[in-house]
């Protein structure tokens, strides 16, 4: 049969048997490929390697949610406002596709506080998440022949969703001997007329870099010269800890066009609640008219919306938050990147070229010539958690291999359990010098 295969049936007569169109996508497909390394799948791969049978605790430091740790918890004040959000009973319907607009006006006046000009609430598309954001932003670009510009080390989602969305990636170096900073060369060696956006994550996931005012200058002079917009993603903003205080890209937005990404996720210690935005930067109006907030509506019609009742609380959260809160949680990710910091240089076969200065994240290098029974920094990461029950990202997921990023927004004596965990590890596996 040419639609289907016969087979006798239980009374000897013939049947035909569909032939299914569809079929489970092959494991080489790109999207296939880069779904395998997300930061989802690499930790479950991680969780499946430790030992069932060890007693010990399990640490994570792998993924980007420090609520795990009871020091790291989101204010009183917030909790208040979702609270209060619920019981009026206001915000039990369907958003608007954008936001709801007194959350877009919280959002474009507290974004405003660090900017020379004025957000209005027109420029704020809200999200469920920055992860929402990141997709709605790569839909909107992908084109035909298009290509965007991505660090490397860098975010997996991007990634993703470039190889989702038909737009080509290419992967800038971040530099870890000046800070991770971009490698702004590479930047212009891989522009052409078809790159249509450049990525930069400040402060740096997964690096732990906060870039200078010169720098961003910088890059937002290079995007000018090549004619492409930024898009900053910015949902560590404001987890500056170290000498740099963190500067939003959209201070430059008269140099090049900004599209900021962002949510309450980090700062406010809350990524259950999935509240982001895209906010474009644009005081030139060059967005305006390149149709690319139209783009971005568009696409944000086609989309979920975030909690009503979290977008009823936003303003509440951004008003009602007390600076003392702030600086308890900078305080804690100071002290355990120090204590990190000063533990690494002890251990076996790992350094850090960079003392993390920002965000939740460092990159740390894999010397695996001087340990013993290591193809690369996988097994590496799956071999430490079957036998100390630690979980580190291997840096293949990030784009760096035989790199390692660990989350240091954890309480410190975890942190330092898990330390001393990791340098018995690399003793234990340190090859014998002859």
């Amino acid at each position: 049969m040419e639609n289907g295969t016969s087979r006798q049936g239980d009374d000897g007569v013939g049947e035909t048997r569909p032939r299914w169109r569809f079929s489970r996508p092959s494991v080489g497909t790109g999207l296939t490929a880069a779904g395998s390394l997300s930061i989802r799948a690499v930790i479950g791969r991680l969780t499946s390697s430790i030992d069932p049978s060890s007693t010990r605790s399990v640490v994570h430091l792998a993924h980007g949610d420090p609520t795990a740790s009871a020091c790291f918890q989101t204010a009183p004040e917030a909790e208040d406002a979702v609270v209060d959000a619920l019981r009026t009973r206001e915000h039990n319907g369907y958003s608007r596709s954008s936001g709801e607009p007194h959350a877009r006006s919280s959002v474009a006046e507290y974004l405003s506080r660090d900017l020379p000009y004025d957000l209005s609430p027109d420029d704020i598309y809200l999200t469920s998440g920055c992860v929402q954001a990141i997709e709605i932003m790569i839909s909107a670009l992908a084109q035909p022949g298009a290509n965007i510009l991505l660090p490397k080390p860098g975010f997996p989602l991007y990634e993703a969703r470039t190889t989702f969305s038909n737009l080509e990636d290419r992967h800038f170096d971040l530099m870890p001997e000046t800070g991770w900073e971009v490698d702004l060369e590479s930047v212009k060696a891989l522009a052409d007329d078809n790159t249509v956006a450049i990525v930069i994550i400040n402060p740096g996931n997964p690096c732990g870099s906060v870039y200078s005012h010169d720098h961003l200058a910088q890059i937002a002079e290079t995007a000018r010269e090549l004619g492409i917009l930024i898009i900053a993603d910015e949902v560590y903003a404001h987890l500056a800890f170290g000498d740099r205080p963190f500067i939003p890209m959209g201070v430059f937005a008269k140099t090049a066009p900004v599209i900021t990404l962002g949510s309450i996720s980090k700062r406010w210690l809350v990524p259950g609640w999935r509240l982001g935005w895209i906010a474009t930067c644009d005081p030139d109006g060059i967005l305006k008219e390149a149709k690319v907030n139209q783009a971005i509506q568009s696409y944000a019609n086609i989309s979920t919306d975030p909690a009503t009742f979290v977008q009823g609380a936003v303003p509440q959260i951004i008003a009602n938050t007390k600076q003392e809160y702030f600086n308890k949680i900078l305080g804690l990710l100071r002290n355990s990147s120090d204590l990190l910091f000063g533990k690494i240089k002890d251990i076996r076969g790992i350094t850090c070229p960079h003392k993390p200065e920002g965000s939740m994240f460092v990159m740390v290098k894999l010397d695996l010539s001087c340990l013993d029974g290591f193809c690369d920094d996988i097994d590496f990461c799956c071999t430490l958690a079957k036998e100390e029950s630690v979980l580190v990202m291997p840096g293949t997921a990030l784009g760096m291999k035989n790199w390692a990023r660990i989350t240091f927004a954890i309480d410190l004596p975890s942190l330092e359990d898990s330390l001393e965990r990791i340098k018995s590890f690399c003793d234990r596996h340190g090859k014998v010098e002859a």
